[in-house]
């Protein structure tokens, strides 16, 4: 079997697809914000634009965008990041393939949970790289520890999500600790998706930064400052790996797009951002307590913008399920079977990126539709 033959389908794009041609779809499908990112990201972008700013940037992106996110980190977290580290991507999709090209060989083995964002898997796939499917659950919260670690052999890379997607939960300090150290003792990269940082609801997210500066993390501008169709992300990485990552940032990408990088100077508006985590913040709670009268739910997911809810007592069969539920009472959601192979067929994904009253009538077709029994 060829790598391409190896990629598996992102199901959820086709159920958008289908969903898109329902009038009355209710969309609990895909997590893209439905919220506008602050202001001044406009401002900038049609200053840009009025500038005809149209030239390539050097390759690590805009010297002043990556200082603006160097100063994010201080600011957010307390953490000096030299914006030398720093280099902008196409969507966090372009770091994850810096991150595994500049980290692993063909047919080294790269370690992540299952279920998790099915990119990961498909990347390593392209890349000819060996993914590492580790299944978690709710007994570790959905948190990869180092005791997971210590099970397997050979791991070269381990990439993690905090908040994570699909589940929500968020790596606690003391676990996202100690799997640094342990990465850190047996030569493992360790990379960190925090890509939903911002969107956290009752506690507080820690960056992997905290704890080393041999990490890489990724993150972008998609989720938290809702700009999804800028198209751009960023990677923060050790000094020694920065040469490497721009040698491919030249060759895949010459450069990320530059009217998303002037737009994303705009980005940084604290009460903007704080306006956008309580929107999703009240819009968890809501669907949170109207789902758990007809799922059950492992937990109250901690951040980003998903839920995780085991159908056992409906169906076995998360992708029939999802079909049904969008072909009977036009309610798109996402089949768990899309983020792995660990029960995941028992599971489907809502994502509550649409407003309350949007995702209040697909709470009423959900009830009426289930307990009258499929």
């Amino acid at each position: 079997m060829n790598r391409l033959e190896r990629v598996s389908p992102f199901i959820v794009m086709d159920i958008v697809k289908e969903a898109s041609n329902i009038p009355d779809a209710i969309h609990f499908e895909i997590g893209e914000p439905d919220l506008q990112p602050p202001p001044s990201v406009w401002e900038e972008t049609e200053k840009a634009v009025k500038n005809r700013l149209n030239h390539y940037t050097e390759s690590l992106g805009l010297p002043e965008l990556r200082e603006k996110i160097s100063q994010f980190y201080y600011e957010k977290y307390k953490v000096d990041v030299s914006p030398s580290r720093i280099a902008l991507t196409v969507g966090t999709s372009g770091a994850f393939l810096v991150a595994y090209t500049i980290t692993l060989n063909a047919g080294e083995k790269l370690a992540f949970s299952d279920p998790s964002y099915p990119c990961y898997k498909n990347f390593s796939y392209l890349l000819d790289i060996e993914p590492v499917l580790i299944p978690v659950d709710k007994s570790t919260n959905y948190q990869l520890t180092a005791n997971h670690l210590k099970e397997y052999e050979g791991i070269k890379a381990v990439q993690i999500s905090s908040p994570n997607n699909p589940t929500g939960n968020i790596y606690q300090q003391s676990v996202l600790k100690e799997l640094i150290e342990y990465c850190e003792e047996n030569n493992i990269y360790f990379i960190s998706d925090e890509i939903y940082h911002g969107l956290v609801y009752d506690q507080y997210e820690h960056t992997a930064l905290e704890f080393s500066d041999n990490v890489i993390v990724i993150n972008g501008f998609s989720k938290y400052f809702c700009m999804p169709g800028f198209r751009l992300g960023w990677i923060i990485l050790p000094e020694n790996l920065i040469r490497k990552a721009e040698i491919v940032l030249q060759n895949v990408f010459i450069s990320p797009p530059t009217l998303s990088q002037y737009g994303a100077l705009g980005a940084f508006d604290w009460n903007h951002l704080s306006l956008i985590t309580e929107t999703y913040k009240e819009r968890r709670d809501f669907l949170y307590k109207e789902l758990s009268t007809l799922f059950d739910i492992d937990a109250k997911p901690e951040g980003a913008f998903y839920l995780w809810a085991n159908i056992e007592k409906y169906s076995d069969n998360s992708y029939e399920f999802a079909k049904e539920l969008l072909e009977k009472i036009h309610v798109a959601v996402t089949p768990g079977i899309d983020f792995g192979e660990n029960n995941t067929d028992k599971y489907i994904r809502f994502a509550y990126t649409k407003s309350i009253d949007h995702m209040s009538e697909g709470v009423k077709r959900l009830k009426e539709y289930l307990q009258k029994g499929i």
